[in-house]
């Protein structure tokens, strides 16, 4: 396996499909590249699949994988890794998803608008409901989270709608 500046391995993706008779096969097997937004000292993205519509179509060919940030769709669903370095941070913003996270490697402290802030660590799991958060790695070593996020209804909370917040890079 390869490495690229986020001191982990790059992500190897298998991915399965049919034949026209509907055998099962593999369709594709190889490492994927992440992409670096924010310069190479920065968080990476690599993501695995992406549609726009839930139900997915298992006969659609399979997506192409472009270089952003991810985001889903809002009847859509994208499956993803980051990577955080040591010392590295991301500051706060809201996704109009709802994001099933699981902390792969290192740890991560998850802050949120409120001020309130959790230490996850590997093995351990996040469920992030629209929430206006940031991340910050404040370990030593990088931080690996992988996530499934899956479009959602914006919030609304008294008559105040919540907009999702995009991330700019550092100046």
């Amino acid at each position: 396996m390869s490495s690229t500046n986020s001191q982990l391995p790059d992500a190897r993706l298998v991915v399965t499909g049919h034949t026209a008779d509907g055998t099962s096969v593999f369709t594709y097997d190889d490492t994927r590249t992440p992409f670096f937004p924010f310069g190479p000292a920065g968080s990476s993205f690599t993501t695995f699949h992406a549609s726009s519509t839930v139900p997915v179509s298992n006969t659609a060919p399979f997506p192409e994988l472009g270089t952003t940030l991810p985001r889903p769709p809002p009847e859509g669903v994208i499956f993803c890794i980051t990577d955080i370095r040591a010392g590295s941070r991301a500051p706060m913003h809201r996704t109009l998803s709802i994001d099933y996270t699981v902390i792969l490697s290192g740890e991560i402290v998850c802050i949120l608008d409120s001020g309130e802030e959790k230490t996850v660590k590997a093995g351990e799991f996040i469920v992030q409901r629209g929430t206006n958060h940031a991340w910050h790695n404040r370990s030593e070593e990088t931080c690996r989270m992988l996530g499934v996020m899956v479009g959602a209804e914006k919030i609304v909370l008294d008559g105040k709608v919540f907009e999702e917040t995009v991330i700019k890079k550092p100046e």
